[in-house]
């Protein structure tokens, strides 16, 4: 008899998953990335990307949690001992974000409040920056900012109290709530907005392709990376998630619905977000290409900067959009980070055989201190220069680690894909292997090194070298070293490392 959790049913599964994959970036990052990659032109390399990279790297995850039945560490070690150093990289990974991305979801409940009243005035960009932050040259911390910090307790609050009812009367019930309560919001914002003058001008900018951009590398390499970051690939999350799926589970299935739903949520996004662009534009009476090129149309600067402005010259009652367009990157980011604390909540308590409540007051609380750093006068830079290098040397150098380890030095993917293959409909063939065998590391490799070449080229945005010393390779490193010094720890006796799908497998205490 298995003790471990379990998910009460397959749909809280499938939103728990997809409300890992489906985050801020979603509604940040893919708009500006389809638009400066081609346009419409864009969707061909980025489904390429999704088919040969996204989901197949998600059933691989999938397949590994749902075989070995274990958190990313535990999992990874029972692939090979050797390996396990691999998940905890994975997890200081997934912790390092969590500390941070707290602090925006703080950003997004007080912008949610803020909205009602317009209380960003004419110049929005100079009250994120001044008034609401009250931002400190690089290099300097500064005080805590109370405006962040009261909110950011209140998103620690939410998050660990979830965690600590567990996986199917926590993290389960949350997600019942929050992804379908994201989405009625989001088709709210994208019908406003696609009814406002301008709107269409502006999709016609997102959709309309650009057929000279298809041929260029860094636009196919630019579809693997969105891919990649949008579905929780390589930060434990996944592995961790399906290790609480029940044993007859289908795996490709799963994999194909979440990677398909969270690729829709994304063209969702682009829609809404470049409806809104395209009314801004026609406000002040210029393009759209030339305001994406003055104001910018992704990241933080899209939806604390931009926005506002975009809010409060919509014509009605803007105060609603504005709370419902805060409130969707509330309900987003809590989802994904809810999944993302999962991850080192899991791995420490199977480690050091805690209980889930004591693990999730360990690892979680020693999150929320660390992300007061982040609510400092000086908390933007350093969340902008740790963001930056744990994602490009932290999530995509450990995914490209972890495909080469599973294909090319375990050769498990044959087993892997058995495993899938005795519980799904759809089976997987040598066309799989292939992917993650070639294509993935290929591509992710070609993005390593292009990475480090625009690195070493000039300073990240501009920042102090010694700033990002501190604040990047420090920090992308450290996540490298401490996953081996925790590899090193012995697991508690009791703990079994035998495959559990042969016969003589006993399950261990944890």
């Amino acid at each position: 008899m298995e003790n471990r959790s379990q998910w009460g049913t397959r749909v809280g599964f499938l939103l728990a998953a997809m409300g890992s994959a489906i985050g801020l970036g979603n509604i940040w990052r893919f708009p500006a990335t389809a638009y400066e990659s081609g346009g419409g032109a864009f969707i061909i390399p980025y489904l390429f990307a999704l088919l040969t990279a996204g989901i197949p790297l998600l059933i691989m995850e999938y397949t590994i949690g749902h075989r070995y039945r274990g958190s990313a560490p535990k999992s990874y070690a029972t692939v090979n001992k050797k390996m396990e150093w691999i998940g905890w990289w994975q997890v200081l990974v997934a912790f390092v974000i969590s500390t941070y991305y707290a602090v925006i979801i703080a950003w997004a409940l007080m912008y949610a409040f803020y909205s009602f009243g317009q209380s960003w005035g004419s110049d929005p960009t100079a009250f994120f920056v001044g008034d609401f932050l009250n931002l400190a040259d690089p290099g300097t911390i500064g005080g805590l900012v109370p405006k962040v910090l009261i909110p950011l307790l209140i998103v620690w609050l939410v998050v660990l109290g979830t965690l600590s009812r567990g996986v199917k009367k926590g993290i389960e019930v949350a997600n019942k709530i929050f992804i379908p309560a994201l989405v009625v919001l989001f088709l709210i914002i994208v019908i406003r907005a696609v009814t406002l003058p301008g709107a269409m001008n502006g999709l016609n900018s997102f959709f309309e392709p650009n057929w000279s951009r298809i041929m260029d590398p860094t636009v196919w390499v630019a579809a693997y990376g969105q891919i990649f970051f949008s579905l929780s690939i390589a930060f434990a999350i996944m592995v961790t998630y399906a290790s609480y799926l029940p044993r007859k589970s289908d795996i490709t299935n799963n994999a194909f619905i979440t990677g398909f739903a969270n690729s829709s949520f994304e063209i969702l996004a682009g829609i809404g977000v470049f409806s809104a662009v395209g009314f801004m534009a026609f406000q002040y009476d210029t393009t759209v290409s030339g305001l994406a090129a003055e104001k910018g149309v992704g990241g933080i600067g899209l939806a604390f900067m931009v926005f506002p402005e975009i809010i409060s010259q919509i014509p009605g009652i803007p105060g609603l959009f504005g709370f419902l367009f805060f409130a969707s990157l509330v309900l987003a980011g809590f989802s994904s980070l809810i999944s993302i604390s999962e991850t080192y909540v899991a791995a420490v308590s199977e480690k050091f055989n805690m209980s889930r409540q004591r693990a999730v007051i360990f690892g979680g609380g020693i999150a929320a201190l660390i992300s007061l750093l982040y609510a400092t006068r000086g908390g933007l830079n350093i969340l902008d220069s740790v963001d930056h290098f744990i994602n490009s040397y932290g999530v995509a150098l450990a995914g490209l680690v972890e495909v080469v380890a599973i294909a090319w030095f375990a050769r498990a993917l044959k087993d892997l894909q058995n495993h899938a293959n005795a519980t799904s409909d759809v089976r997987l063939g040598s066309w799989w292997r292939f992917c993650l065998g070639v294509i993935t590391p290929i591509v992710l490799g070609f993005q390593m090194v292009q990475n480090l070449i625009t690195e070493f080229a000039e300073p990240y945005a501009g920042y102090p070298v010694d700033f990002l010393i501190i604040y990047g390779w420090v920090v992308a490193i450290a996540a490298i070293l401490i996953g081996f010094a925790m590899s090193t720890k012995k697991w508690p006796s009791s703990t079994v490392f035998e495959d559990p799908t042969k016969p003589n497998y006993k399950e261990g205490s944890r």
